[in-house]
């Protein structure tokens, strides 16, 4: 089984769901948000008045998540002619990790304009992958190629901050299939903007994200196992907060999906552990 059909694997319990964490998605306290948030649409996707496909999704990372076995609850709220909307909540014992709200919808054929652009980039087989073996196990659960906006550490304080943008090609590592738990796991698979513009380890988490897919099945069979062009860019760092918009693009210039966020960070040195 692949790693994320194993992440993402559910059982149905009462009526609702039960999983478990999976290592192989693991980040510095928890899973990844990527990971978890294909596991809510899954969940979505098996419930059995589910129609048509994804449409939008809104995730909020209420609690960081455990390692172990977890509970999620989907709520058909309304269907409607065209769209139809469900609520996700994921608990461990009492406690809610993270909730969140999807659309989906059926697909008409009509008017089609896409304004935005695929950035003009190296090709992935043009490109050699990082060489230095990722600190967290999500991190090599994807194939990178950086176009361009590779992570630099700054070495002094007064240096100057780095690019918020970055273009880099990825697929899942082994690899994968797209579909739309593919499309969800790498709308959040981008390093955090602040790491990127300050240049160091730093406390950073997502709080909400919402990613709007813009594909149907058969845009997703035409990717099959290829790299996306993920492009991930920010407007503002504020307050202890930041931004994040994403776009991924298939190799032949189709947008398939389009991503927001809004992420905490603390502005002071982090090590692993708990110890700053």
């Amino acid at each position: 089984m692949h790693p994320l059909d194993a992440a993402t694997k559910l059982e149905t319990s009462g009526g609702n769901f039960t999983g478990a964490t999976s290592d192989a998605y693991w980040n510095f306290t928890g899973p990844f948000g990527g990971a978890t948030a294909a596991t809510l649409l899954k969940a979505a996707i098996d419930h059995p008045a589910r129609q048509n496909f994804p449409l939008a999704m809104t995730i909020n990372y209420c609690a960081p998540v455990a390692k172990g076995g977890f509970e999620v609850i989907v709520s058909e709220k309304r269907t409607n002619r065209s769209t139809q909307h469900f609520a996700v909540e994921m608990k461990q014992g009492a406690e809610t990790i993270a909730t969140a709200t999807l659309v989906f919808a059926a697909r008409p054929e009509g008017f089609f304009h896409t304004p935005g652009t695929m950035p003009a980039v190296k090709m992935p087989e043009e490109i050699d992958p990082p060489k230095a073996k990722a600190p967290l196990a999500w991190i090599d659960r994807f194939d990178m190629r950086f176009a361009s906006g590779f992570p630099v550490m700054r070495g002094k304080d007064d240096a100057p901050l780095g690019s918020a943008r970055t273009e880099v090609w990825m697929r899942d590592e082994p690899r994968r299939k797209m579909d739309f738990l593919s499309l969800m796991n790498m709308s959040d698979a981008f390093f955090a903007r602040p790491f990127h513009v300050l240049g160091r380890l730093i406390q950073v988490g997502t709080v909400s994200m919402t990613t709007y897919f813009h594909c149907d099945e058969a845009d997703l069979v035409e990717v099959g196992d290829d790299y996306v062009l993920g492009v991930a860019d920010a407007s503002i760092f504020a307050k202890g907060f930041a931004d994040q918009s994403a776009w991924l693009w298939s190799r032949s210039g189709k947008l398939l999906a389009t991503s927001q966020q809004i992420l905490y960070f603390r502005d002071k040195a982090f090590v692993p552990g708990g110890k700053k």
